[in-house]
């Protein structure tokens, strides 16, 4: 009797003693799934829709303001079908290097192709149960306007960089190159020395120093030929692609101890504006309104409106492509370049020579190159890029051929594009006075000069400048070379608001008005 209640004794203590292991299990777990650390300031950023360097360049700016605002955890909110590899990996990189603060990828979703690169950079990966994530495999257009997979040439070297990023964020990296490698098949296996589970492929497991003691325990089905990895937020948890579960951002909140409100940085004006002005149609009507300025502003020599708003129009150009991503300095140092050889034709050379085509030469090339990521394009996306800003750039220029027929009725011409006014008759012998002077017209009318009275300058006229008809002091522009200050001069034709003189040679005959 004694002895059957010491083994009832002893069955009691066994079952005591494995549910205090399941317990401390159990303990361990909760413990892994709490945070690690706490957090003063949580900040979300909204990742949403196709990858672009607009987008890249949206989260870069809020990754900056959640910096100043002295965040320690920001949730990277991410609902994308993908985009541009190269966008990807940049912010993938950039995730990866963020040092003052941990990053976290929250799908509640997708974070499919790009996404899905960009999310493994993030420190942890946190998706709702039936959230995807994966299907990384590059595609590109053909001629054809049809998609088709990457060669193996970037589908090698785009494995290699999403295996990186895995290893730095300690992912499976057979795994990770599975969601960009379609024929890859992995396996969970066993090291049958130390009793460690992973996931190694074959090349892996055949390269490794000691094959033989790894044991394959069963394929990872998502992996199978001919599909790219991609799994739900359940699944990526099993496989250790993902840290956690989480519905919403309440849960989000709860996961990592967050008591306050989450700051959500929300898109503001100058993001809207932006994306607004980044759009193709948007962009040409700002060239085109620049142009016109511009050529009005030169057809009336002097600061005013055109000038005003021609130089508004371009620095709102280059601003919105600065933040967009695309242009940098080179882009604005060539434009003012472009904009200094053109001056030197109209005011220094006067005529159409190498000044004038190498001034627009470096104007177009800096507009096309503020447009787009790259010099010279190398895949079909870059070179589709470089079609869509050429064609913007050339409809604006032609647009402003037209426009510039109907300005230059009301200011007349400028020197480079002054062929688009057709000249005004040679007045006939009817059209002269009994002195043999031109009769002035009604639209001479407005001045008090005509055509044919004489003046003086009152100071360099290169070719602009000022001259003195009797009491009148008016605005000039010089026809042919310079006129220094104090030389004598003539009207030869008057038109809108521009008053056309040149050079008396013969200083014997001239006469002031």
């Amino acid at each position: 009797m004694i002895q059957r209640r010491t083994a009832f004794g002893d069955i009691c203590l066994c079952v005591a003693s494995m549910l205090l292991i399941v317990c401390v299990d159990a303990c361990v777990v909760a413990q892994e799934a709490e945070p690690a650390r706490t957090f003063r300031k949580a900040v979300l950023i909204r990742f949403e829709g196709p990858i672009t360097p607009l987008l890249e360049h949206f989260i870069y700016r809020k990754l900056d303001v959640a910096k100043e605002k002295g965040a320690d955890l920001v949730i990277i909110e991410i609902d994308s079908p993908g985009g541009y590899v190269d966008s990807s990996l940049n912010l993938a990189d950039r995730f990866l290097d963020l040092d003052w603060a941990h990053i976290v990828a929250f799908v509640p979703r997708e974070a499919l192709s790009g996404a899905a690169i960009a999310a493994l950079g993030c420190d942890e990966i946190v998706m709702a149960p039936e959230a995807h994530l994966g299907d990384a495999g590059p595609i590109f257009q053909g001629e054809d306007a049809l998609f088709r997979h990457a060669p193996e040439k970037i589908r090698s070297e785009l494995a290699l960089r999403v295996r990186d990023l895995a290893e730095a964020t300690g992912r499976p990296p057979a795994l990770a190159e599975a969601m960009v490698d379609m024929d890859l098949i992995v396996y969970r296996v066993r090291n049958k020395n130390s009793g460690v589970e992973t996931f190694l492929t074959d090349h892996e497991i055949e390269s490794s120093d000691t094959p033989d003691d790894w044991e394959k325990l069963k394929p990872v089905q998502e992996s199978r030929e001919k599909h790219f990895l991609t799994v739900t937020g359940r699944r990526a948890v099993e496989l250790n692609l993902a840290e956690g579960i989480a519905t919403n951002r309440d849960e989000i909140k709860q996961r990592y101890g967050i008591d306050g409100e989450l700051i959500v940085l929300e898109p503001t004006g100058v993001d809207t504006a932006v994306t607004i002005l980044n759009v193709p149609f948007v962009t040409g009507l700002l060239l085109l309104i620049g142009l016109i300025a511009l050529y009005v502003e030169f057809s009336a020599p002097g600061l005013g409106a055109g000038g005003i708003i021609a130089a508004m129009c371009f620095t709102l150009f280059f601003w919105s492509k600065f933040l967009g991503g695309t242009a940098a300095w080179l882009e604005v140092v060539l434009f003012l370049l472009g904009v200094a050889f053109l001056l030197i034709e109209i005011f220094v050379t006067p005529g159409f020579g190498f000044a004038g085509i190498t001034g627009m030469l470096l104007l177009v090339v800096s507009l096309i190159m503020a447009g787009q990521d790259f010099v010279i394009p190398t895949t079909t996306r870059e070179l589709n890029a470089s079609l869509q800003g050429i064609l913007v750039i050339v409809g604006a220029g032609f647009a402003f051929l037209f426009a510039a027929f109907g300005v230059s009725h009301y200011f007349g011409t400028v020197p480079v594009v002054g062929w688009l006014k057709l000249e005004l008759p040679v007045p006939s012998h009817d059209d002269t006075d009994e002195e043999g002077k031109p009769r002035r017209t009604a639209e001479a009318n407005r001045f008090p000069v005509g055509v044919g009275d004489w003046g003086v300058a009152e100071s360099p006229l290169r070719p602009a400048g000022k001259a003195i008809f009797g009491d009148a002091y008016l605005d000039v522009v010089a026809d042919g070379s310079f006129v220094d200050k104090g030389k004598q001069v003539r009207v030869i034709q008057i038109s809108g608001n521009r008053i056309v003189v040149r050079e008396i040679e013969d200083l014997g005959s001239a006469q002031v008005s």
